[in-house]
Parts: structure tokens; C-alpha cells; sequence
């Protein structure tokens, strides 16, 4: 999935450095919390080296991918797959209000394609309630449901506003397509604030990846929080935004995201903890510094020539700058783990 701030492309940068700076051995099967989770990129990738994850997000669509790939270990029933591709399209929630040709006025999926979705979902949640699935199926084939329909929206990406015109890619007829299944120890997520959860957490190492800008997540990918919960909500506007305030961030407000920032470092009994924060972010790095410097050994590391976030490559915009600096900041805290 082409989501802003996505770890895909250091995770070489990630877990190089925080191995050096903890010499642990993933093997020994630390605690690794991944509590701003987005698509679950860096959480996948410490499970399989063999890491116990905690991961959290306040997008509930975060919440469904992190509880496949986290969560599910063992082969899943794949038996579905043919039957939920051959349902026929079924005008529901997602074409009325997200497909031009329900007369919403919104343009986010083609009709066929919207349809198609609706009848997945729904299909989805008609087994679980009756009890023929079990949660970890139901979660595998949420979770591959959003990762495939994500491929076939009509927007530049983020679903901030859809395009006029539907765009090649998503004219292409909606398929289904099945996750992997990440192999290692189980782990455990969360949909919570991170600020409320952390008081309740231990562990070894606490990778942080918060939002650096004013751009709410809740607003970014609205389309597929519903999706993920199929909860018919009201919707507003142009867009279609569902109501979010529960969601917004504290760190895409440069007013409190300093204070939420100190609270999450103090609360975190974490021995090492990580934030990845790159140079146009809220905070700055001498408040960064600052800030985690109180709380134990500071140290700092930068990954350059990190390719942006580009919204779509059919959408070719103009940005000021190609690549960004990306900071690891490290704090090693005095703890006692018995």
C-alpha cells in the first residue's frame, strides 16, 4: 500500500541501527511495541526475525492489517478466496456514497469495482456473525480486502480527494487478493491512544513513527476506515468524511504535540526507545533532543536521500524537494526489569 510515511524503504536503515544501538539479538525474542503501526511494515519485519510484537494504531483499518499480520501465524483457510471473487456486485454503503453512478456526486471506485467491495464486506461480516469463520479468517480476509481494494481507487493515492476522471489503474476489474501469512511468535494489537496505552506496556525496544505534519490520518484514509468497519456511518462534505474527532492526533497539532511527545517518553517503560521523525516534521530536533535527553543516553542517526512521499505517478505534481532527511532518534532509559 502507498501510504504516507511508510517505513518500506528504511527498514534496512531501521533495523541496522537498532541493532547496534541495543546488541540484541532478535532471536532472543525481545518485546519490540511498533505503537504507531500504519500498515504494520515495521512490525511484520521484527515478527519475522523473531520478535514478540505489541502494535497500535488509532486507525481501525491500521488495527485490521496489524491483527493479520501480527496476530495470524498459521496457514489460513484460503478455501474463500474463489467464492468471495465470484459474488455478484451488490450496490451497498461503499457504492452509494463512494461511486458515481449511485449519484453520490463521489467518484472514489468505478461502480462495478465499489460493488464488488460491498458485496465482500458484507459477505465478510454475514459469516462472522453466524459463526463460520473464526476472528483470525475474519481478520485475514479484512485485512486482504483493504490492501486489495486500495489498489483500484480512483484518487492520487490518499483519499483526500478522489479524480475527476477514473484513472487506468483503477479502471481494472476489483480481485481479491490474499495477504502472506508473516511467520513468527504471535503478537498483540491495539486500537487505543497511544498516550492511554503506554501506562499499561513494557518491553525492550519502543519504535515510535508518529505523524510529522498537520495532515490527519482519519482524513487521509477516511474510505477505508469504513470499509474496515462497514458501519454505515454519516457522511459530510464533498469528500464524504466520516466524523473523527476520537482520531485526530495530538501530533499533527504543533499546539500540543510537544506536551503528548514528553508524556509518551516518560510514561514508556521501554528500555530503548526509537522515533523516526525526518527534518520538515512539527517538532524540532533540538526539542527532540531536549526532551528525550531528560530521560536517559541520547543519540541521534540520519538516513538522507530517502525518497518523499509522492501522491501518484499519474498525478505528476510538482514538490519542493525530492528526498528528506530521516533522523532515528535513540534513548536509552535506566529501568529495572528484575
Amino acid at each position: 500500500m502507498n501510504y504516507i510515511g511508510s517505513k518500506y524503504s528504511l527498514l534496512d536503515f531501521l533495523q541496522t541501527t537498532i541493532d547496534k544501538v541495543c546488541g540484541l539479538n532478535p532471536a532472543d525474542n525481545y518485546i519490540f511495541a511498533d505503537l504507531f503501526a500504519g500498515t504494520g511494515v515495521v512490525g511484520a519485519a521484527y515478527k519475522a526475525r523473531g520478535c514478540t510484537v505489541i502494535a497500535n494504531d488509532i486507525q481501525y483499518y491500521s488495527f485490521v492489517l496489524n491483527k493479520h499480520y501480527l496476530e495470524n501465524g498459521r496457514p489460513q483457510d484460503e478455501s474463500l478466496l474463489e467464492e468471495l471473487n465470484s459474488l455478484p456486485p451488490q450496490p451497498g454503503f461503499i457504492y452509494q456514497n463512494y461511486c458515481a453512478g449511485s449519484g453520490c456526486g463521489r467518484n472514489y471506485f468505478t461502480d462495478h469495482n465499489g460493488q464488488k467491495c460491498d458485496a465482500i464486506r458484507s459477505r465478510l461480516e454475514e459469516l462472522k456473525i453466524r459463526g463460520e469463520i473464526d476472528e483470525s479468517t475474519y481478520f485475514f480476509y479484512l485485512a486482504s480486502l483493504l490492501n486489495s481494494i486500495d489498489k483500484y481507487a480512483n484518487t492520487a493515492s490518499v483519499y483526500g480527494a478522489f479524480l475527476k476522471h477514473i484513472k487506468r489503474s483503477a479502471q481494472r476489474e476489483f480481485k481479491l487478493e490474499l495477504l502472506p501469512v508473516i511467520p513468527g511468535p504471535r503478537g498483540q494489537v491495539y486500537n487505543e491512544d497511544i498516550n492511554c496505552l503506554i501506562r499499561r506496556l513494557r518491553g525492550q525496544v519502543l519504535y515510535l513513527d508518529p505523524p510529522y505534519n498537520t495532515r490527519q490520518y482519519c482524513s487521509n484514509y477516511h474510505v477505508l476506515e469504513t470499509i474496515a468497519r462497514y458501519d454505515n456511518p454519516p457522511l459530510a462534505g464533498k469528500t464524504g468524511l466520516r466524523e473523527a474527532a476520537a482520531q485526530k492526533s495530538r501530533f499533527c497539532s504543533k499546539k500540543t504535540v510537544l506536551q503528548a511527545f514528553e508524556d509518551l517518553i516518560a510514561q514508556a517503560q521501554f528500555q530503548y526507545i526509537f522515533l523516526s521523525y525526518n527534518n520538515e516534521g512539527l517538532m524540532s530536533l533540538a526539542d527532540i533532543e531536549r526532551i528525550m535527553a531528560k530521560y536517559g543516553a541520547y543519540s541521534v542517526y540520519t538516513q538522507t536521500d530517502y525518497k518523499r512521499f509522492q501522491a501518484d505517478r499519474e498525478e505528476r505534481r510538482r514538490i519542493a524537494a525530492k528526498s528528506t532527511t530521516e533522523y532515528l532518534h535513540c534513548l536509552q532509559k535506566e529501568l529495572d526489569f528484575g
